[in-house]
């Protein structure tokens, strides 16, 4: 039988081993310029798109905010421009002036445990609280407390002062008591902006601005997704207007028929927004069993929102995948 003879180099047999990496060699040298047989595709990932961020109104529910401005940290990507009303817009401004989700978390659990806190005691009914823990009364400026100390507090935490100094442009809602429409601020003086736009009617003391008085926004825009329709290529809406699942059929103390009372017109306006036009992202964390001025329950908050948070992230990956294929 006929048997093929081994190739040989100056007289040496060549091994089938050696034959192998000379043509493994070969076929490196032939790679183009950058590339390596096998290596991992270290290509970066594809851009995000501009992203409109709408927080939306919901008392001490909108702390679930903080765990999704985490999830906005955690992907190394910050919005575009956000849109805040009430709690969205203190937390908006908070962020939009470089704050972290970590940053904003600590200052509510500094708050949540102060003095200036009576706002959660109020909020229960065994709390025993009475008129004088209170730091301010404002009931001759057409408020139960004067939320002056609050922003005070506020103010402390951050540089900006007016919107010109924040490092993402923040627009934020608050409703005018004569006419009943929609105030969109976006200029000027920051505080007094955020005050405006958290001024629960009967709580806080409306804020005059020239012939306008001032209320809470969540009674006229409580989730403001429409403001940064067409403005952007995605947009992402967070509900935070609360839920009574929790109820049962109990006896409702007073304090909480008169918040639920607001909490229930807040997503009624959002159901009739919804059915004419729906943001690319809408999360709804779970803020059952928290109540409007709940704020010394940052930790059970965030926790109940974490679901939420990692849905967040799931279709925000999703959409930019998406957007870019």
């Amino acid at each position: 039988m006929y048997r093929f003879a081994p190739a040989t180099v100056s007289g040496r047999a060549v091994r089938s081993t050696d034959l192998c990496f000379a043509l493994l060699f070969a076929s490196v040298l032939l790679t183009a310029p950058g590339q390596v047989v096998g290596a991992v595709n270290d290509a970066p990932p594809p851009p995000w798109p501009s992203i409109g961020l709408a927080l939306g109104s919901g008392g001490a529910g909108g702390l679930a905010h903080i765990a999704m401005l985490q999830v906005f940290d955690d992907l190394s990507i910050r919005p575009d421009r956000i849109a805040g009303t009430s709690i969205g817009a203190v937390i908006g401004a908070l962020y939009a002036a470089g704050l972290s989700a970590q940053q904003i978390r600590d200052i509510f659990a500094e708050f949540g445990g102060s003095s200036l806190d009576a706002l959660s005691r109020l909020a229960d009914p065994d709390a025993g609280l009475t008129f004088a823990d209170f730091v301010e009364i404002d009931i001759d400026n057409g408020g139960l407390i004067d939320s002056g100390g609050f922003l005070d507090f506020l103010a402390e935490k951050i540089e900006a002062r007016t919107f010109a100094e924040l490092e993402i442009p923040l627009e934020i809602v608050a409703t005018d008591y004569w006419s009943g429409q929609t105030v969109v601020l976006k200029e000027g003086d920051l505080f007094a902006a955020i005050g405006a736009s958290m001024a629960v009617p009967g709580l806080f003391a409306p804020v005059p601005r020239g012939e306008q008085l001032l209320i809470d926004g969540g009674t006229s825009d409580p989730l403001p997704f429409d403001l940064l329709e067409g403005r952007h290529a995605l947009i992402v809406a967070i509900d935070v207007s609360g839920s009574r699942r929790d109820g049962g059929q109990d006896e409702v103390e007073w304090n909480r028929l008169v918040f639920s009372t607001f909490e229930i017109m807040q997503q009624s306006i959002i159901a009739a927004r919804m059915r004419a036009w729906k943001p690319d992202i809408y999360i709804k964390p779970d803020t059952s069993g928290v109540r409007l001025l709940h704020f010394n329950r940052i930790d059970r908050i965030l926790e109940q929102a974490g679901p939420a948070a990692r849905t967040l992230k799931q279709q925000l990956l999703e959409a930019r995948k998406a957007m870019t294929e």
